[in-house]
């Protein structure tokens, strides 16, 4: 049986939205780290439709720091 990776990572999310965490965390009565893998599994399909800062960026009208020379 594979092992699966548990390595260590500190997130940080506003103080409203972390309490909301821990509320459905302790009605499922599951870990924090759980709901937020779930979430995760649910929703990464609608964010990988969000243009990444590079293809936004490419659309943009030069500025200052993306001039190109």
């Amino acid at each position: 049986m594979a092992s699966s990776d548990k390595r260590k990572q500190s997130l940080y999310f506003p103080e409203q939205m972390l309490k909301e965490i821990q509320e459905e965390a302790a009605r499922q009565d599951r870990s924090l780290s759980w709901i937020v893998q779930k979430a995760w599994k649910i929703a990464r399909k609608e964010i990988m439709k969000y243009p990444s800062v590079n293809e936004i960026a490419d659309d943009a009208p030069d500025d200052e720091r993306g001039k190109r020379e």
